[in-house]
């Protein structure tokens, strides 16, 4: 990525979290960005592109994030429960680009209501998210059933969703959002270690 394009990328990140979707305006992405709107035309072609771009961005950027904490890189555990805490988990942190990330998500995803344009680029994001929790959660419980699997993770990241709603309207303190999912994540798992085998 060039690095005009992520400075494109960054600035509607920011925008989207600061004005939301239907504040985005090219001319503010312009001057966020430091690039003329004709660069972003070019980059982008029109703003449902700029959309479908940033959500891609917004996607990556929160993979290097939950990979670490607090700006230090974070050991990958090699404990199975405790890799799947640390992908939920650092999703909830008091960070400038974590809060920014989560915004702009969550932004795009109440945009896609109005804009079924969307809804594919969203779909495909969210199934990505849902295969990798349940992929942790098949390391941790490999004899459960596929469907209670996918069923857990679907649970857990929608209630991740929820919950950085709530933390980030002031709603819900972050330790406490950060202490009900890992109790959701005990929760799932112990269903799922009870959950009877499908030969």
């Amino acid at each position: 990525m060039t690095d005009r394009r992520r400075a494109i990328l960054t600035g509607a990140a920011r925008v989207i979290a600061r004005q939301g979707v239907r504040g985005l305006r090219v001319a503010d992405l312009a001057a966020e960005a430091g690039v003329s709107t004709a660069l972003i035309y070019y980059h982008f072609k029109d703003r449902p592109g700029i959309l479908r771009h940033a959500l891609a961005f917004i996607g990556d950027r929160a993979d290097r994030y939950t990979a670490t904490e607090q700006g230090q890189a974070a050991a990958r555990p090699s404990d199975p429960r405790q890799l799947l805490e640390q992908t939920l988990l650092l999703e909830f942190q008091d960070l400038p680009e974590v809060r920014e990330n989560s915004t702009a998500w969550g932004e795009l995803r109440a945009h896609s209501v109005f804009d079924p344009e969307m809804r594919d680029e969203l779909a495909a994001a969210g199934a990505a998210w849902v295969a990798e929790v349940a992929d942790h959660l098949t390391a941790l419980c490999p004899s459960a059933p596929p469907g209670a699997v996918t069923a857990a993770a679907e649970r857990l990241t929608a209630l991740l969703e929820g919950l950085s709603v709530r933390w980030l309207s002031g709603l819900l303190p972050l330790g406490h959002a950060r202490g009900l999912l890992r109790e959701a994540i005990g929760v799932e798992i112990g269903r799922l270690g009870s959950a009877p085998s499908v030969n």
